[in-house]
């Protein structure tokens, strides 16, 4: 955390046990050793809290959860694998195609391992926030807040991936934990538990915090309000939507007017501000990981979850994956109003630097995309090219965007052979909150309310092209969005808009798929990608969704057995 240069907490708890009872010199303190009751001071719980947080960023590059990219943009048709073939980091390859997933990929068990670690650290810090009183240590509800706002954080994460994951909270015993089924709460009342989290963080998190990074009431609020619009579409056993929930609707609405009258928010003037440094805790930041460099230790607190995306280039050097899919680079497209194509957009593919100026394009195409011959990342002399590709044959000729920065900005770092920054990644955008109370709003079959919340997301947009100019200061692409009128905004229209408007505005930032699911459209939308994509991709000639299991993950082999095989196996695997 940017707000703690520097937090090592090396917690070792030894057992020592003696087969000579009458040998009471064998029983010492082993040296450098803690002992349970000497953390529970207010100065040691201080720093577990700082623990906690800090696996928020914690990834790896075989098991990313920081941005989600290889569950949510790869699965949901708006990227690709890339890298060096189909072969390399092959579990990704799985996830793309979903015909060659299986339960016993590595990648998908160390993403469990990962995410458990940050529920057992948030929950190790409120056992103790617990048994000390808060006179010793005043700030003890905003932390038991802050806790567990980042344990129903790393919950929501494990639901939307897994569906059915075991419960356990500070309450449980650590010899209990092989007790506790990931069956054991049906899918509502998983969200129920974890929207209990966010709620007790409203009730108890200041409206701000002195410290930059930590959660506040807003942030609980936003969380708390997305929890509720997920839970709010009901699946059955097979994953299907049945019914959704008009009184969760209804939460959503009034928890985002909260977060919207509490006036610390706002969007950026240029989208662009929002994957640049400059734009780190900015307005549009409701709730943000927070990454640093040069902060006394070895390689700085960076984002490693998306060190494998950035381009082939001497500038950079490794390793070309998530490479944005021809579906999404032509799903910018717009018509003569600047409104979107819905049905047409993928008649023909924007491929040539010509065809990015006879056709017209939504602005955020360029902000989020990497073309060839297009300025990488708003600098003009520095131009995006082929020979920049790691395996154009298989995966195309775009990159993403959004994580990366350029090698002179001051958060870059070079970690041989992968690339990192000190750039925050945003987990809640103002945007998002807008599109969460519009999205339940149209539910709410109040579409008329939805309309100029997704045009005062439209006009950002317009709005955002003064960085996107090529070296004689020409606009990089043909730029034309424009406003929904209100004329024939119906319910369904409004859903269409607003499903696609999610789309265009979080590109590859890791929520495509998840928002399929939910929607309860995945099957049928992936499929109908794959039969379009696979004949310019042959890399997905065998890609198909299957309903009813490709919605979730599969809970991990080794979990099932490190279980005895107390945890279920989602349906269909």
């Amino acid at each position: 955390m940017k707000l703690v240069k520097t937090s090592v907490l090396a917690l070792s708890l030894l057992a020592f046990t003696s087969g000579c009872n009458d040998e009471k010199f064998l029983d010492v303190q082993p040296t450098g050793a803690l002992g349970d009751e000497q953390l529970n001071t207010p100065a040691n719980i201080e720093k577990q809290v700082i623990a906690a947080y800090s696996q928020l960023g914690n990834d790896v590059y075989r098991a990313p959860y920081t941005s989600m990219w290889p569950y949510g943009n790869v699965r949901g048709g708006d990227a690709y694998k890339g890298g060096n073939g189909t072969a390399d980091v092959d579990a990704f390859h799985f996830y793309e195609t979903f015909t060659f997933n299986r339960v016993d990929v590595g990648n998908t068990d160390e993403l469990w391992f990962l995410l458990y670690i940050g529920v057992s650290r948030a929950n190790d810090a409120l056992r103790r926030l617990d048994a000390v009183d808060a006179t010793a240590l005043p700030t003890k509800a905003a932390r038991q807040g802050e806790m567990r706002f980042l344990r129903g954080h790393f919950y929501f994460l494990l639901k939307e991936l897994f569906k059915q994951v075991p419960y356990i909270d500070e309450t449980v015993p650590t010899d209990q934990y092989g007790t506790v089924s990931n069956v054991e709460l049906n899918s509502d009342a998983l969200w129920g538990k974890i929207a209990d989290d966010f709620r007790f963080a409203v009730a108890n998190l200041p409206e701000a915090q002195p410290e930059i990074g930590r959660a506040n009431k807003s942030a609980a609020q936003a969380y708390l309000a997305k929890t509720l619009l997920y839970q709010a579409y009901v699946q059955n056993e097979s994953n299907a939507v049945t019914s959704v929930d008009q009184a969760k609707l209804q939460e959503v609405v009034t928890l985002t007017n909260q977060v919207i009258a509490s006036g610390k928010y706002s969007l950026h003037p240029d989208y662009a501000t929002n994957f640049l440094t400059v734009g780190d805790n900015g307005p549009e930041s409701v709730f943000a990981i927070q990454f640093s460099r040069n902060d006394g230790t070895p390689k700085g607190r960076t984002d490693r979850g998306n060190c494998l995306n950035y381009p082939m280039n001497p500038d950079y050097g490794c390793c070309g994956f998530h490479q944005p899919s021809q579906n999404l680079v032509n799903a910018y497209k717009t018509d003569a109003q600047g409104l979107p194509q819905f049905t047409t957009f993928n008649n023909s593919d924007l491929v040539t630097p010509a065809d990015f100026q006879t056709n017209t394009v939504d602005p955020r195409l360029d902000h989020t995309v990497a073309v060839p011959s297009h300025p990488y990342k708003y600098a003009p002399t520095f131009v995006f090219e082929n020979s920049w590709l790691r395996d154009k044959n298989t995966y195309g000729v775009y990159m993403s965007m959004k994580e990366n920065v350029l090698p002179s900005d001051p958060s870059f770092q070079k970690t041989p052979p992968f690339m990192t920054t000190s750039k925050n990644w945003t987990i809640i955008r103002y945007a998002d909150v807008l599109l969460w109370k519009a999205e339940a709003l149209i539910e709410l079959n109040r579409p008329a309310e939805a309309l100029p919340i997704i045009n005062q997301i439209r006009e950002r947009a317009g709005n955002s092209t003064a960085r996107l100019k090529n070296a004689v200061g020409a606009s990089t692409s043909n730029y034309r969005i424009g406003q929904y009128p209100a004329t024939g905004w119906t319910q369904a229209y409004a859903r269409e808009a607003l499903r696609y408007e999610r789309r265009l505005e979080f590109a590859l930032e890791g929520y495509r798929f998840f928002d399929l699911v939910r929607w309860g459209i995945a099957a049928n939308y992936m499929n109908t990608y794959f039969e379009k994509e696979k004949t310019k991709r042959p890399h997905l000639a065998t890609a198909r969704f299957t309903a009813g299991r490709d919605e979730y993950l599969p809970i991990p082999l080794n979990q099932i057995n490190f279980s005895k095989g107390l945890y279920k196996q989602n349906p269909g695997w």
